[in-house]
């Protein structure tokens, strides 16, 4: 069994990233085979996979399998920093280039000259630093912000995404000849639920490991909790199921790890089971209600109707965080503002800036 574990695991404790992997499954042993095979590439890589899947662990996987090991691996979430700050921190700036800017600074393109860069969250970027970025990997050199001089840089490029980029790039969203520049080597990583041969063997190691953090004697888990965890769907993937087993460790007794001390939120409704069982979950129930009583109204543009009513309870579920919103949705955080513009929820951007 193959594992691999963030570097800096104990920083990241309250991160919705996963710390480690483990390729026991055979879905899983699968996926390592296909990363085992691409990584020697030069080529650009994109990796699909819900929030909590290891993404960044597959793509240090990538970076070591390389002829680059040796030379920087630089993580980047694209949806961690403001629109007025992406391309200073992509591509660098120069002293005066901005208010603030009291000193030159090489961006991120820089830092991991010689090795890989990951993107994360790269269907967050701005349509106009989509352009850029597409001319960063077409000319291999970046202009720093402020400045006219390139310079070279000799990059892979890793992105990550938790959104169909596909469907973004239908919607207008998203830059089809970026979208296929990423696309050359793709690698899916499947949600914890499709490879229950991993969910044992990640509990046990997290057993372990916050047993250690927490100055615990060895704690073990009672047949029951197995199958617990085994049926558990898994929203949040692997990060769920580790502040699953570190609860389970505060609470449980004779370090003993019983099903009530898993705590386990259960977000999801399990329609493929309630449908097997002859019935439909609460929600679906009430959701075709509603739905049912908008048919009978007859209502003109009713799509358009039931779109706008999805992003903006959405939106205001959020408390206005676009980001958030996007989440929830699994969608870019640039459909979301754009769907909100559509409908009014926020004003276009060229207005907003025209007032201020």
């Amino acid at each position: 069994m193959t594992q691999l574990t963030h570097p800096h695991a104990r920083e990241l404790t309250k991160s919705v990233r996963a710390t480690v992997l483990v390729f026991k499954d055979p879905r899983s042993q699968e996926l390592l085979s296909r990363i085992e095979r691409l990584a020697p590439s030069e080529a650009n890589a994109l990796i699909i996979g819900e929030t909590g899947t290891g993404k960044e662990l597959v793509a240090r996987h990538v970076h070591h399998l390389s002829r680059r090991s040796q030379a920087p691996f630089v993580a980047v979430n694209c949806g961690a920093f403001p629109e007025t700050l992406v391309e200073s921190e992509l591509f660098g700036h120069e002293k005066g280039a901005f208010t603030g800017a009291t000193s030159s600074k090489a961006g991120w393109f820089e830092a991991a000259n010689g090795g890989t860069l990951f993107l994360d969250e790269i269907g967050d970027l701005p349509l106009g630093m989509q352009v850029k970025l597409l001319r960063v990997l077409q000319e291999r050199e970046v202009v720093r912000l402020g400045s006219r001089t390139p310079i070279p840089i000799n990059v892979r490029l890793v992105a990550a995404t938790n959104v169909n980029l596909a469907d973004a790039v239908v919607a207008g969203h998203f830059r089809e000849d970026l979208f296929y520049r990423l696309h050359v080597a793709t690698i899916r990583l499947p949600p914890l639920r499709e490879r229950p041969g991993d969910i044992l063997p990640l509990a046990e190691f997290f057993l372990e490991e916050h047993c250690q953090r927490l100055g615990y004697q060895r704690a073990c888990l009672s047949e029951e909790a197995e199958r617990k965890l085994l049926t558990h769907p898994w929203p949040g993937n692997i990060r769920e199921l580790e502040n699953a087993l570190h609860h389970a460790l505060l609470v449980c007794r004779h370090q003993r790890v019983q099903p009530s001390d898993l705590n386990l939120a259960d977000l999801r409704p399990n329609l493929p089971a309630a449908a097997a069982a002859g019935y439909a979950a609460p929600l679906e129930v009430s959701l075709e209600a509603a739905l049912n009583a908008l048919y009978e109204q007859n209502l003109d543009n009713l799509y358009e109707h039931i779109e706008a009513t999805i992003f903006r309870t959405a939106y205001r579920y959020c408390h206005g965080n676009q980001l958030q919103t996007g989440r929830l949705l699994n969608i870019s955080r640039n459909i979301v503002r754009a769907r909100l513009e559509l409908i009014g929820e926020l004003k276009p951007a060229a207005q907003a800036a025209g007032q201020g």
